[in-house]
């Protein structure tokens, strides 16, 4: 799931660096992915469709997250 999100990520329209930070916040990839437990993962999921569906995409980006085989997502207990 790591590199489908961060294909997601840059679908998204008018990222921009604030502060030290992001927004929207960076997907949790990297050396986030491991120490990140599931529950924070899904947040920023949402909050990424959420800034999708602001600015004018999520059509596109449910098109993507749909076209995902069943082994590019995380299941809990994984």
């Amino acid at each position: 799931m790591p590199q489908q999100w961060a294909k997601l990520y840059e679908m998204l329209p008018g990222r921009q660096r604030v502060g030290a930070g992001w927004e929207p916040a960076l997907p949790l990839i990297l050396g986030a992915w491991h120490g990140t437990p599931a529950l924070f993962k899904i947040v920023r999921l949402q909050e990424h469709l959420e800034w999708a569906d602001r600015h004018g995409v999520l059509p596109e980006v449910a098109a993507f997250l749909e076209s995902l085989e069943e082994s590019d997502w995380l299941h809990f207990g994984e």
